[in-house]
């Protein structure tokens, strides 16, 4: 058959698969919104809502989740969230917390905040009753278990690692489903911040009992000039109770426009139940648009199956056709073509939101490194989120994409497996990193038999990229000896020439470099206030400058390149202090994604663009006369600098270097102008400022979508009367938002900022203890029982009913203690129904009379009038509840008191010059508005308009 009838065929197919089912069986759900969410406790169960203390708890019996985790709990009263969700953020800061964990109260000396429930309720119609369901989560911080209507459905020990459950058969179709989630962040995985709760998406995937498996397609690509061959190897899975023959075909098209550029035939495919079988496809991609750091395209492969014409699955892998390779004497090669790594590491951490971090803002994230003229990201130092990775892959960012724990048992294995799986279609990675600066094993044979295994490991689930890892202690042996491509954690560990020279096949890059400190905006060291100058220096003895770091690696053709410590500043390690500096100073960029002056040196040797800067401010007053050292950046071949117009010399900007001048301070205008070929490209300016004057605020974007998840990121500045930012401005801003969306962080950058990053309504509960009750005949009696304090008569509540023989009447009487009576407070009794029929009073005040049972419980809000501090009694007249089964169970807790202190008004001041407000959109559409407000300075409003959205992908 000619290729010209070949194509023919395969497009006739294509067409007649496609035409079968307009379709698929396949729906994936966002599961982020209307979440419940409270505080439980490590060991005190009555803190923790009494689970796991029933006769029947989840490990005994199916179904038998107690406490929190049973389907009919009562959490009307937890606070009502979203996801992604980070409670640590939300905590006040500490001496005593962890220092690694940015001195948020959480942890095991804070075991109040240390375990966090979250509770959903979700609908399943009758018609998904043939379909596979599962709950997938993208990472819990940490040690989660999990619960379906009241079935345990396991436990995830890693905060990193995704996890999904199959939910089907316990689910109730046609009605409503609980799920809820205990997490335990009293542990720590990592020496950084890792924040705490659901930070990462949580969703629903509906699909036919035969389809793709999940993450179980791997794309390959080789290219040449004018084509490129795809090798797909995918496997689909029978999740039905019989034996089934299906059909599979798959064809790659453009993800961005869906035109179609290859098809492959038709296979007929028998699986047995529970089994999976694999499809293998060699495809030729013609004239293809491949995928690089300047221009990252993507395809996207499609994997049809099919039985008797009807479609059972649609299943789509994004990719992206490139080749890569390091090579140990012409470092790193991309598409055939050598490109040096210009790279950061990074935590997942941002001002106001800690690790739960919004798709958009890891967009924008990725967009500020790629403006310093960023290729290459590590994610240090566990598997990121997979928007992370989308972002890479959509922007032209390269990652090296690391596993948590360097550890070869049956779990560590899981973990490495997990991340391959889930990561290997994403061009943007090129390389699998197996660990980071394991001391303990780094130079002797147990680390390097440790590494072998992994290596190994690795290339068993992809043999496309290299293994490394981090090395810091010394570069001679053991794990350095036997890696893919070695890793070196800064030059001051030892001698990497050396180890080149020792090792010539192994490729190198140098996985951690510079570790510099420098708080933006900063330029006199200020040890009692924990300043670091933002002068690029050298940090301390063994380590380098970030400009000394780049000429090493800059000069060596045969390292690949070098990943600075690093991108974004972060919670934790506030090396070279402690409390209360809370984040690190390593960043070339702050808490806030604020950039510091070392971005500008960077991006004048990694960007294409002109460059050229001028540090520092201009604004010394008291320091008349004094010589300060002014350094210029930029990427001209000369650059002469000017004071009030005069010339202070122009001179010849060395190669990956800098220009600095000493200069006596006077009032006026720093005047930078760079020339290439002896022709003026650019001029800057610093100039001393007035005082603040204004509030300015500036929105990254001018529009969003209403879809609850789309992002402001908002700066706010202070200008003097002529517009100018004042870059010392430290007045503490007030915030007021309108319309349909809301305030989800603040910060500013500074590291030793103890203020609050969010703020929320506190809410209190204060149990009701029903101790007492008395079994009644007379209606007549009730109200001298009500008047009456003698405790003859009454009976423990509930113990010793005869429920064969039950009373007409039954009076309960209990309390509930009462902290404070502070007026803002808002105090809410949240009934739980105890009888067929009752009437409830406090403190011997009629709440509500002959209330009807209703499974949802009742709510009352209580005046100053009804309640005071301390203990308060309350008494509940009920016509009792009977049992069908001796075993029945019926409901003896009558509730509980709900304390509100709503949330006070959101407030940052401002840190040399600059803060951050992050604003999240509602599910409506609307005018957004922003006003900023400061003593002494005129306000400053922004105003965003929220469009609909299109493409809802959330469960309703």
């Amino acid at each position: 058959m000619s290729h010209r009838s070949n194509l023919i065929l395969h497009v006739l197919l294509f067409c007649s698969v496609l035409s079968a089912a307009q379709s698929s069986s396949r729906q994936k759900w966002l599961m982020d919104f209307d979440w419940k969410f409270s505080f439980g406790h490590p060991y005190d169960h009555t803190k923790d809502f009494n689970t796991t203390t029933s006769y029947f708890s989840y490990l005994a019996k199916a179904g038998y989740g107690d406490g929190a985790a049973k389907a009919n709990f009562d959490d009307r009263a937890w606070r009502r969230i979203n996801l992604p969700h980070d409670w640590a953020v939300e905590q006040d800061f500490d001496a005593n917390a962890s220092f690694s964990h940015g001195f948020k109260a959480i942890g095991r000396n804070f075991p109040g905040q240390t375990i966090g429930w979250y509770r959903k309720s979700f609908f399943i119609p009758h018609a998904d009753t043939a379909k596979r369901i599962k709950l997938v989560f993208d990472g819990v911080f940490r040690h989660s278990k999990v619960w379906v209507n009241g079935h345990y459905l396991g436990t995830a020990e890693s905060g990193y690692t995704g996890f999904s459950y199959d939910i089907s058969e316990v689910l109730n179709y046609g009605d409503s489903n609980i799920v809820a989630v205990r997490t335990d962040a009293g542990i720590e995985e990592g020496w950084y911040y890792e924040g705490a709760g659901i930070y990462r998406h949580v969703w629903l995937t509906k699909t036919s009992p035969i389809h793709a498996a999940d993450q179980g397609t791997f794309v390959r690509t080789k290219i040449s000039d004018k084509q490129a061959q795809v090798f797909t190897e995918s496997s689909l899975i029978n999740e039905s109770l019989t034996t089934q023959p299906v059909e599979a075909f798959q064809f790659i098209r453009h993800k961005k426009n869906g035109d179609t550029v290859a098809v492959s035939t038709l296979q007929q495919v028998l699986i047995r139940p529970f089994q999976e079988k694999k499809i293998y496809y060699q495809f030729t991609v013609k004239q293809p648009r491949f995928w690089s750091v300047d221009s990252p395209h993507l395809y996207q492969l499609v994997t049809i199956v099919t039985q008797n014409g009807k479609r059972l699955d649609e299943h789509e892998t994004n990719f992206g056709i490139r080749e890569i390779r390091f090579d140990a004497k012409q470092g790193f090669f991309l598409n055939g073509k050598p490109l040096k790594l210009k790279g950061t590491n990074n935590h997942q951490d941002h001002a106001g939101v800690g690790t739960a971090i919004p798709d958009e803002l890891q967009y924008w994230r990725i967009r500020q490194l790629k403006e310093m003229g960023s290729n290459a990201y590590r994610c240090s130092h566990h598997p990121p989120t997979p928007e992370l990775l989308n972002a890479c892959d959509e922007l032209g960012m390269l990652v090296i994409d690391e596993n948590r724990l360097m550890q070869t048992t049956t779990q560590g294995q899981e973990e490495i497996r997990k991340m391959i799986l889930r990561d290997r279609n994403h061009p943007s990675v090129i390389s699998w990193s197996i660990g980071n600066e394991e001391w303990a094993i780094e130079n002797n044979k147990t680390g390097e038999r440790i590494a072998l295994n992994l290596q190994a490991f690795v290339k068993s689930l992809d043999s496309t990229r290299p293994v490394t890892a981090g090395i810091s202690g010394g570069f001679r042996s053991g794990i350095s000896s036997v890696l893919e491509v070695m890793g070196y954690n800064y030059m001051g560990n030892g001698d990497i020439d050396a180890h080149a020279k020792a090792f010539p096949e192994q490729p190198g890059m140098g996985t951690e470099e510079g570790s510099t400190f420098a708080t933006r905006g900063v330029y006199l060291e200020d040890k009692i206030n924990h300043h670091q100058p933002a002068y690029d220096r050298k940090p301390r003895p063994g380590f380098y400058s970030i400009e000394e770091g780049w000429n090493f690696y800059a000069d060596r053709p045969n390292l690949a390149g070098m990943f600075i410590w690093t991108g974004f500043d972060y919670r934790g390690e506030p090396t070279p202090y402690g409390f209360p500096s809370v984040t690190s100073y390593f960043g070339m960029m702050d808490l806030c994604g604020f950039p510091k002056d070392n971005v500008y040196y960077l991006r004048s040797w990694w960007a294409k663009q002109p460059v050229l800067h001028i540090l520092p401010h201009w604004n010394w007053q008291g320091r008349e006369g004094e010589e300060i050292e002014v350094v210029v950046y930029s990427n001209a071949d000369e650059v002469e600098l000017t004071l009030n117009k005069k010339s202070l010399g122009r001179k010849k900007m060395p190669l990956n270097g800098h220009l600095s001048w000493m200069v006596r301070y006077i009032p006026g205008t720093l005047e930078a102008i760079s020339y290439v070929n002896g022709k003026k490209i650019l001029t800057a300016k610093t100039a001393t400022t007035g005082k603040p004057h204004q509030i300015q605020l500036s929105s990254h974007k001018n529009t969003v979508t209403a879809n609850g998840e789309d992002l402001l990121i908002i700066t706010a500045s202070a200008v003097d009367e002529k517009g100018r930012a004042v870059p010392i401005a430290d007045n503490e801003l007030s915030f007021e938002l309108t319309g349909p969306a809301k305030i989800i962080g603040v910060g500013n950058g500074n590291p030793t900022s103890l203020e609050k990053e969010q703020f929320i309504d506190k809410i209190e509960t204060a149990a009701i203890d029903l101790v007492f009750e008395r079994s009644l005949i007379d209606t007549n009696a009730v109200a001298s029982l009500l008047s009456s304090s003698t405790a003859e008569g009454w009976v423990p509540a509930f113990k010793q009913r005869d429920y064969n023989n039950l009373a007409p009447l039954y009076i309960h009487r209990g309390s509930f203690t009462i902290s404070s009576e502070k007026e803002k407070i808002q105090r809410s009794l949240y009934y739980k129904c105890i009888g067929k029929n009752q009437s409830i009073y406090v403190n011997g005040k009629l709440i509500a009379r002959d209330l009807p049972h209703t499974s949802n419980g009742y709510i009352f809000n209580l005046d100053s009038t009804m309640i005071h501090t301390g203990n308060n009694r309350i008494d509940i007249v009920a016509t009792p509840i009977p049992k069908k089964n001796p075993w029945d169970e019926v409901n003896t807790e009558a509730g509980l008191i709900r304390s509100l202190t709503p949330a006070s008004a959101w407030k940052r001041k401002l840190f040399n010059g600059l803060s951050q407000v992050i604003i999240r959109t509602d599910r409506s559409a609307g005018q957004i508005q922003l006003r900023a407000v400061a003593e002494g300075l005129q306000p400053g409003t922004l105003t965003v308009f929220s469009a609909e959205d299109q493409v809802k992908r959330y469960l309703q």
